[in-house]
């Protein structure tokens, strides 16, 4: 059954390319708050530990939010970590760093997704895709805002 919401199939295209780019992002930056609220050690343990299970629990649900984005516009959602690791510009952490280095990368994997997030918003507006920008807006304020509150506890 053919799609009819409006938007010319290249242009569904387009979003969703755009799309996949910030779904592998947030599955990447999922994955690292995971791996740092799993291996927190030292005196922050206790407030970042609780801070890292918030996080990573939104991450989640919102990379839900943007597979089913890319569904809705009827385009099949990436959903490996070799598409994953092709898409993001997340950078991988193998190691445990100490608190202070997971925190300011955590900084810089909000900061990519908010600059992700808004070429995504672009790509819809051109599109005119305002569910896209509509849900993509809510992200990128929430990635702009825990870039924000995590970098207030490295000065």
């Amino acid at each position: 059954m053919a799609i009819d919401i409006g938007i010319a199939k290249k242009d569904r295209e387009a979003v969703a390319k755009h799309l996949s780019k910030l779904l592998a992002d947030t599955y990447s930056l999922y994955l690292k708050t995971h791996s740092f609220h799993w291996n927190i050690t030292g005196p922050q343990f206790n407030s970042l530990h609780t801070m890292f299970e918030v996080q990573y629990n939104a991450l989640w649900l919102a990379a839900d939010e943007i597979a089913e984005r890319i569904r809705i516009l009827d385009i099949v959602a990436p959903g490996s970590y070799s598409q994953f690791a092709k898409l993001t510009s997340i950078k991988e952490e193998s190691g445990v760093p100490e608190w202070k280095d997971m925190v300011a990368q955590l900084v810089e994997g909000h900061e990519i997704a908010a600059a992700t997030s808004r070429e995504v918003i672009k790509a819809a507006d051109e599109a005119g895709d305002e569910g896209s920008a509509d849900m993509v807006t809510g992200r990128l304020k929430e990635h702009e805002k825990t870039a924000w509150m995590l970098r207030s506890l490295l000065k």
